[in-house]
């Protein structure tokens, strides 16, 4: 009921902000022909802004690039981007809400650069993090810590998705796109907290019935019991990293998801170079969706065989990380939220874990598991990104190398000592909380970058260029 309430929350606030839009745009045409002949200075104004969308078209930006030097800006630059990807990463959410505006507010990029930069340095902090936790092992079973079958799944929808929302962003206005994302990260931020919330008072419970079963075994005059029923007779064997490497890397699945990055970057750096709108522009795109289905389409077959011969069998192990049945309707839902968290990662310049993160915790994964598997996934999203927009030149490369290594330190470290905080609590809802404190930061911070952006617009008269721009398509 909680996953269906979240989704008719962003379906409704989704509906209400694009159908604001369209009454802006209706509202301003209907007030623009009661007027039958408008004043010297409106024709004046409206002149004003035809020239300066002649002079920068709509879904264009002048690039701005500050120079990399120190100062108070690159030290805030840097402590924000090391907390930003620390936390982003060990909530498996990347951090795109965060430096986007800590890059455009505090630096002085502009909003596409700074996407960009935001995309370097997400690929920074996944790949390391992907590293450190190559090393850990399953918390619970003798399986890998990355869910190859999830990201299997999701990948291919999380990068169709980062396609339609590069598209999108290029059409819609900026304030628009900060209002959905806002919607988005309210909804999936105070249901991750929740989440949260129901995880610490289940360990409360399991953490006193561990701690009542330690007073059994000491006497009134405080002598150790030892009961040799529990005493296991054969100590459980100690992994090497290297051996926890072995069993954590499945190099079948992930030669598949190798290959299917390879083939997204390759359609879209063909279609660079042509004309937009192009009759081979627009092949080039639509072939981005049967590659991202028959992948998808591979996996669902597999875990529904699979999900249905247990069922049957009357055997209750779970196929993979995911305590739910794999059924049709499953299998949409997670279709539709993997194009939905690479179409924010389009729009933002992050790399879909804010959809992907609390998704993967909603259909039962533990948040070890979970955190490590949108970080891979995450690694592959970023850097598809980050290789187009190097061949496009839209970031400069000594900015992106100090802030992407900060992000690689960050990652790490960041991993590091939430695991080491999560074996001595013992509480693994920490990364919960930390994924839906992330969440709800970027929601903050992109509600500020949205208000001074639109400020700007207005100035510029930038937003009646958007609906002239709507009303000649």
């Amino acid at each position: 009921m909680a996953t269906r309430g979240l989704v008719v929350y962003l379906l409704t606030g989704f509906s209400v902000a694009v159908l604001s839009v369209l009454f802006v745009y209706n509202n301003s045409h209907s007030n623009a022909s009661v007027a039958l002949s408008p004043p010297s200075s409106l024709l004046s104004s409206s002149s004003n802004s035809a020239n300066v969308l002649q002079q920068h078209p709509y879904g264009s930006e002048l690039k701005v690039w500050p120079e990399l030097k120190f100062s108070w800006r690159i030290i805030l630059a840097t402590i924000i981007g090391f907390l930003g990807s620390a936390c982003g990463t060990v909530g498996g959410v990347g951090g795109g809400g965060i430096f986007v505006p800590m890059l455009t507010l505090i630096v002085g990029f502009d909003t596409k650069s700074a996407a960009a930069i935001s995309k370097c340095m997400i690929m920074g902090a996944s790949a390391s993090s992907v590293w450190y936790n190559l090393r850990v092992p399953h918390p619970c079973r003798e399986v890998p810590i990355i869910d190859y079958e999830l990201a299997l799944l999701f990948q291919p929808m999380l990068m169709l998705g980062i396609t339609i929302g590069v598209a999108l962003s290029v059409v819609f206005p900026y304030w628009l796109i900060t209002v959905l994302i806002i919607i988005l990260f309210i909804g999936t931020s105070t249901r991750s907290f929740g989440k949260g919330i129901e995880m610490w008072k289940e360990e409360t419970i399991v953490k006193k019935e561990i701690a009542e079963q330690e007073k059994t075994l000491v006497n009134s005059r405080g002598e150790l019991l030892i009961d040799t029923e529990y005493d296991p007779l054969v100590p459980r064997e100690e992994k090497t990293a290297l051996q926890i490497m072995r069993s954590n890397l499945n190099l079948k699945r992930f030669g598949v998801l190798l290959l299917v990055w390879i083939i997204f970057l390759v359609l879209q750096v063909s279609k660079n170079d042509l004309v937009a709108c192009s009759t081979l522009y627009w092949v080039l795109n639509i072939l981005q969706v049967p590659v991202a289905l028959v992948v998808f389409g591979y996996e669902c077959v597999k875990l529904y065989r699979e999900s249905k011969k247990r069922r049957l069998e009357g055997n209750k192990d779970l196929v993979c990380e995911a305590a739910i049945q794999w059924t049709g309707t499953n299998l949409a839902f997670c279709a539709l939220c993997g194009i939905l968290g690479g179409t924010v990662g389009g729009l933002l310049g992050s790399g879909g874990g804010f959809i992907l993160g609390p998704l993967l915790l909603e259909i039962g994964v533990i948040p070890q598991v979970a955190s490590a598997t949108a970080t891979f996934v995450m690694m592959f999203s970023s850097s598809l990104s980050v290789v187009e927009f190097y061949l496009l030149k839209r970031f400069p490369i000594p900015y992106a190398l100090y802030l992407m290594t900060v992000s690689i330190a960050a990652g790490f470290w960041g991993q590091f000592f939430i695991r080491r905080l999560i074996t001595i609590l013992r509480r693994a809802s920490i990364i919960v909380f930390i994924l839906s404190g992330v969440i709800f930061a970027s929601a903050i911070t992109m509600g500020v970058i949205g208000i001074e952006r639109s400020v700007t617009m207005i100035k510029n008269h930038e937003f009646m260029g958007f609906l002239d721009f709507c009303s000649s398509q």
